[in-house]
């Protein structure tokens, strides 16, 4: 019998290594991806499936030529800027394409090189003034990194509706008619890849641009407006009080509007159920982030609330806002002021508006951290009374009085049982009204105690100030400019087209608000210096009129030659001047001779001679 004997040796287990480790930047390395006889310029980006294989696939950012030049396509142009940063090119690539549409690689004097065209320009053209006038062209070349052509797709949809009002699916038609700041096909296919690639970070950047233009002490109007909607598939969608009395769905904007420049230089989209009073605090908190300091906000009464009053005074924020008469501390100096001889004594009277007027210091702190108070800095009460308005509010009590009075007639001499007490309670309010036990309006008296309270307020309004050293009557007037606002909003709605929401996605939805923000400062320009000038305002009817004046200038390009814009003539030249733009060289009505004297006289040499051609 054989005996085997045999050595155990122990053996260490290791892991095999299985290559080498998969950098992050690799699905940012551009590479051709050939597909027939085009060639793509991609990245290979992977998704993870649930086992835990890597699927990849390709994304293209544009195409390359023979030459390996790269030309950039919408994937890369509204890409975020930090997603393009970090693109790795290789670097036999020419990326002058990139340079071009950016703008900072100088072109120098550049001849046209496609079809030859000729395309209506005055509108165009005037915007274009208005936007680089505004410094909206420079705020928007910062926010998207000079980017210029995606700076020019956006300028030329918030161009389009105010020039023509028409709706985005006839842009691409409407771009062979016009000469737009984009020379690209804006289709449906790329208006919506535009709008989903403007971010939260493209709006505050261009609240920082515009703030960094306002002076200290800004007045500022805030409202807001509900934009009705047809969809159901938007977050924001609520029922809610439509300002337009429309039985839809709604959204609402928020809009911050300087009476000092004339333009918006804030919006918010908010749902469509939400109260004024509850976004003050969202507004400020923005606005805050954005860069606005020292503004003055001027909100009517739909934003009064005794946690915004003490909102105000513990941020130090300056406002005026209008309050009610029928409540509160204002409620309790109307009835300390003696009406008995029909006018309010102690109250100043304004002469040249028929107005009394009183203001009122309030003593207000709230608390602040720790055991600190915060002392409200003049915080004051304007109250004021306008005889013609109390006149006018007794005849509509005593009307209202009288007609409730005939229809509660009318529906007890039919002795017909009432469906819904409350409501009857709600029609007839000036009114106490009896019921029987079969539901019948038995009798009724005038609600003596609604129609005393009713008279006791009839005539005044009010106002509160915060931050301010206004006197009520300039307080009243500072106020009285937020009506500006209220235009802006018929602008929103009528000329820019914006009555109803158009978008069903909430990404196309942002994006949309910011083109119609940009659009919104251009309208309002444009109308503040129609309303100015008396040029403009006895010749233009609207501000529509003064874009339709313009569309007889025409732009004409033909291949391999520069630019020509035909002549200005008539009130196109007024337009120049009440706007303070230079009319293009060769464009206007006067013309300056070019003759060189052939003498050689001493002295100051002759002017020029100028004919006028607007003959």
């Amino acid at each position: 019998m054989s005996l085997l004997m045999g050595t155990f040796v122990s053996i260490n287990r290791c892991t095999m290594r299985k290559g080498r480790p998969v950098s992050a930047s690799t699905q940012y390395k551009m590479i051709v991806h050939t597909n027939g006889r085009q060639r793509y310029a991609s990245t290979k980006p992977y998704t993870i499936d649930e086992g835990g294989v890597k699927r990849y696939t390709y994304k293209h950012w544009g195409t390359l030529d023979e030459n390996n030049r790269f030309h950039p396509n919408t994937t890369y142009l509204y890409a975020p800027i930090e997603e393009r940063q970090k693109l790795i090119f290789p670097k036999d690539w020419d990326l002058s394409e990139i340079e071009i549409l950016s703008g900072t690689k100088h072109r120098g004097r550049i001849a046209y090189d496609a079809q030859d065209v000729d395309r209506q320009y005055g509108p165009t053209w005037l915007l274009n003034q208005v936007a680089a006038k505004s410094g909206l062209t420079d705020d928007l070349r910062k926010v998207f990194a000079g980017n210029m052509e995606m700076v020019n797709d956006i300028l030329t949809l918030a161009y389009f509706p105010f020039i023509d009002n028409l709706s985005y699916n006839q842009l691409s038609l409407w771009q062979r008619e016009v000469k737009s700041p984009s020379e690209r096909d804006l289709n449906s296919v790329n208006i919506t890849r535009l709008a989903q690639s403007i971010t939260e970070q493209n709006r505050m950047d261009l609240f920082r641009c515009r703030a960094a233009r306002l002076e200290k002490e800004d007045l500022c109007a805030v409202d807001s407006t509900s934009i009705s909607t047809y969809g159901f598939n938007l977050v924001d969608i609520r029922w809610g009080k439509n300002k337009e009395r429309l039985p839809l769905r709604q959204t609402v904007e928020v809009v911050v509007y300087s009476l000092t420049t004339h333009m918006p230089i804030y919006y918010k989209e908010l749902p469509g159920n939400m109260p004024d009073a509850r976004t003050v605090e969202l507004i400020m908190t923005e606005l805050g982030h954005a860069g606005f300091k020292n503004l003055v906000l001027i909100t009517d009464r739909g934003y009064e609330s005794m946690k915004n009053i003490e909102l105000y005074i513990s941020k130090g924020q300056k406002v005026i806002t209008s309050v009610k008469v029928s409540q509160g501390d204002v409620l309790k100096k109307i009835k300390e002021i003696d009406m008995s001889r029909g006018y309010p004594e102690g109250m100043s009277m304004a002469r040249k508006e028929n107005l009394y007027y009183a203001q009122y210091d309030i003593d207000y702190a709230v608390k602040g951290y720790g055991n600190n108070a915060i002392k409200a800095d003049k915080y004051r009460l304007n109250l004021y009374f306008n005889p013609e308005k109390r006149a006018a509010a007794m005849c509509d009590i005593q009307h209202a009085v009288d007609e409730q009075a005939e229809a509660i007639e009318e529906i007890i001499a039919s002795k017909k049982p009432v469906v819904d007490k409350n409501d009857i309670k709600k029609r007839f309010n000036m009114l106490n009204i009896k019921f029987g036990q079969d539901g019948c309006v038995t009798s009724y008296e005038v609600n003596r105690e609604k129609q005393d309270s009713m008279l006791l307020t009839a005539g005044f309004f009010a106002s509160k100030t915060i931050g301010v050293d206004f006197d009520p009557l300039t307080a009243k007037d500072n106020y009285g400019m937020r009506d500006e606002q209220e235009k802006v909003f018929a602008l929103q709605k009528g000329p820019l087209g914006q009555d109803r929401l158009k978008t069903w996605s909430e990404a196309s939805k942002h994006g949309r608000m910011f083109i119609c923000f940009v659009g919104l400062i251009l309208a309002s320009y444009v109308r503040f210096q129609w309303r100015k000038n008396e040029t403009l305002n006895k010749k233009f009817s609207s501000t529509e009129a003064i874009l339709a004046e313009m569309r007889t200038i025409r732009c004409i390009e033909h291949r391999g030659r520069l630019k020509f814009i035909t002549p200005f003539v008539g009130a196109q030249v007024d337009i120049c001047k009440a706007f303070g733009f230079t009319i293009p060289d060769g464009c206007a009505p006067v013309y300056m001779s070019k003759a060189k004297p052939m003498s050689g006289k001493r002295g100051r040499p002759a002017k020029p001679k100028t004919e006028r051609q607007d003959f």
